[in-house]
């Protein structure tokens, strides 16, 4: 499998790094901080078209494929990742309106995405009592005349109070579990929906996270996301494109803890040494960077793989779960490294450790991800 980049996918990453390293690296431990949700920078990565580097430009996007959304999805977590995550569920709502709705929806509301009309996109699936598994989803939509009246709780929504639109999973039958749930195309300020407060994270502070009340939230038949019974297969197809977002999320954080731990290194003596001089710390350091790279190949795997239309939702698993929780010891060594100072805030890796730890979590955690790929395996 080819990887060398084209003139495209350079320019795309090269773009989303310039940006990243001139405006997010110095305000990221601020906005950790104060957990301020990034509302102008949204705005910025819009003008640069990172909100929907996958989307035709017909529709206001950039059309560079999915393989150059993972690089720039990279670029901007090596510098923010609370930034990086709301990128993604924007990126991953303005692909699903283009892959699943009708040629009115697209025109309305995937211009508005990509172009920072839109605030930010959500992605309303989870619910209390409804993470891993979807079929055990409550909230429902009844039918009303020709429309839908949504009612329910959805919880763990990124940017669920910023969102210019929500795509909100509901069972319009009962009594058919996952082949009853069905996707609607919610505006934000839609009458009858609240978000509640965000919560208080271990990480991303600088992303909202919310529950939503859905209180008899009516919307016409044009909110409906393809057809009724259908919403577990779109939730199901966006997760798999999802999980390659997390994987080169993972990646940055994971690069830029990386970054840290050599300069530290080269910087720190100890016995009137470098620390980098002694073996425990250069071997910490060739397992961090081997393990970095064996993530990006798999993350890159899967994103060609999509932008091929080939299946690739073992792969973008594999790469989900190996990013991840490599990336999760890559940032615990590289706070090891620092030793003392590594637990304190003067230095970015304990915010990179916080930052990390969710993306084994979100998009499907570990487990699930190896539930996916045993099917493919050994079958069900």
């Amino acid at each position: 499998m080819d990887f060398d980049l084209n003139d495209t996918q350079r320019m795309i990453q090269q773009a989303a790094r310039d940006y990243a390293t001139r405006t997010l690296v110095p305000r990221a431990s601020a906005r950790d901080r104060a957990s301020t949700f990034p509302a102008s920078e949204l705005g910025d990565l819009a003008k640069l078209g990172l909100l929907g580097v996958n989307i035709p430009e017909a529709l206001g996007g950039a059309e560079a494929g999915a393989l150059a959304y993972s690089l720039a999805m990279e670029e901007i977590s090596r510098a923010d990742a609370s930034v990086s995550v709301a990128m993604a569920v924007t990126n991953m709502v303005a692909e699903v309106v283009t892959t699943f709705g009708t040629d009115a929806q697209k025109r309305q509301h995937v211009p508005r995405l990509v172009g920072g009309e839109y605030v930010a996109g959500a992605f309303a699936l989870s619910e209390p009592q409804a993470g891993s598994d979807p079929g055990a989803m409550a909230t429902v939509a009844r039918k009303d005349g020709a429309g839908f009246v949504l009612s329910g709780q959805k919880q763990w929504i990124t940017s669920g109070d910023r969102a210019g639109l929500l795509v909100v999973w509901a069972k319009t039958d009962t009594a058919a579990g996952t082949r009853g749930i069905s996707a609607f195309l919610v505006e934000g300020g839609t009458k009858g929906l609240s978000a509640g407060k965000p919560e208080d994270k271990m990480g991303l502070r600088g992303s909202t996270t919310v529950p939503l009340l859905l209180e008899d939230v009516r919307v016409g038949p044009e909110a409906l996301l393809g057809r009724e019974g259908e919403g577990f297969k779109i939730a199901m197809m966006a997760l798999d494109g999802g999980r390659i977002g997390i994987g080169s999320q993972a990646c940055g954080i994971a690069g830029a803890a990386l970054d840290c731990a050599v300069r530290y290194s080269r910087d720190r003596k100890q016995f009137d040494h470098p620390i980098g001089d002694f073996q425990a710390i250069q071997f910490m350091l060739a397992d961090m960077a081997t393990e970095l790279e064996a993530s990006r190949l798999l993350v890159r795997r899967a994103a060609l793989r999509k932008e091929r239309r080939q299946p690739f939702s073992t792969e973008a698993a594999m790469a989900k779960l190996y990013a991840s929780e490599r990336a999760n010891r890559i940032c615990d060594r590289a706070v090891q490294i620092h030793g003392g100072y590594g637990y304190t805030r003067e230095f970015p890796v304990e915010r990179f450790l916080r930052d990390v730890r969710v993306t084994t979590i979100y998009e499907g955690t570990s487990q699930v991800q190896r539930i996916v790929i045993s099917r493919a395996v050994a079958g069900p």
